[in-house]
C-alpha cells in the first residue's frame, strides 16, 4: 500500500460465514500483511456485499469480519438498490460491540439515508449522480447535510 493512502476499500474481504473465524484464510492473508507493512489507514472490507456470494447469517458475517478488518463494509442486493435497514442495524450493533465500524456502498439518497443512522460511513455515488460519470452537486450538498445531521444527533 502506497505511502499516504488512509484507505483501502475492497467489494468483497472472502469473509465466509460457514468457516470459524481462525479458518478464514484470505482475510486472515491481509490482516498480517496490514500488520507486517505497518498500515495505519482503514481497511475498507466488503461483507454481505452485492453480486458476491450470498449471506445467510449477516450477523455472524460481521462477527468475524470484525476480527480482520476496520469497517465492515455492505451494501443492498445491487447497484443502487438500498440494503433493508433492518439488516444494516443488525450488523452495526455487532460492528459496535467489537469497536468497529459500518459503511454502506449502495441504494443510498438524500430520501433514504436517515432509515441509516447507525452507518459510520457511506460511499455513494448512483444515489447523488445526473450521468453515470457526473455527480448532481444539489443531491450531494442535500446528501451531505442530512449525513451531517445525523451525525450531530448521535453525537
Amino acid at each position: 500500500i502506497p505511502e499516504g493512502v488512509n484507505g483501502v476499500w475492497v467489494d468483497n474481504a472472502y469473509i465466509n460465514e460457514e468457516l470459524g473465524i481462525n479458518e478464514q484464510k484470505y482475510p486472515l492473508q491481509v490482516k498480517n500483511l496490514i500488520n507486517k507493512i505497518k498500515w495505519k489507514g482503514l481497511y475498507f472490507g466488503g461483507v454481505a456485499f452485492k453480486y458476491q456470494k450470498r449471506v445467510n447469517e449477516p450477523t455472524l458475517a460481521t462477527k468475524i469480519a470484525c476480527q480482520y478488518m476496520d469497517v465492515v463494509t455492505t451494501s443492498g442486493p445491487g447497484t443502487g438498490k438500498s440494503a433493508e435497514p433492518e439488516r444494516i442495524k443488525m450488523m452495526s450493533t455487532t460492528a459496535q460491540k467489537y469497536n468497529k465500524q459500518i459503511g454502506i456502498a449502495s441504494g443510498i439518497t438524500p430520501k433514504n439515508v436517515e432509515d441509516y443512522k447507525s452507518v459510520n460511513y457511506f460511499l455513494v455515488a448512483t444515489g447523488i449522480s445526473k450521468s453515470f460519470h457526473t455527480f448532481n452537486p444539489l443531491l450531494v450538498k442535500e446528501l451531505s447535510d442530512k449525513i451531517n445531521k445525523l451525525k450531530e444527533g448521535s453525537e
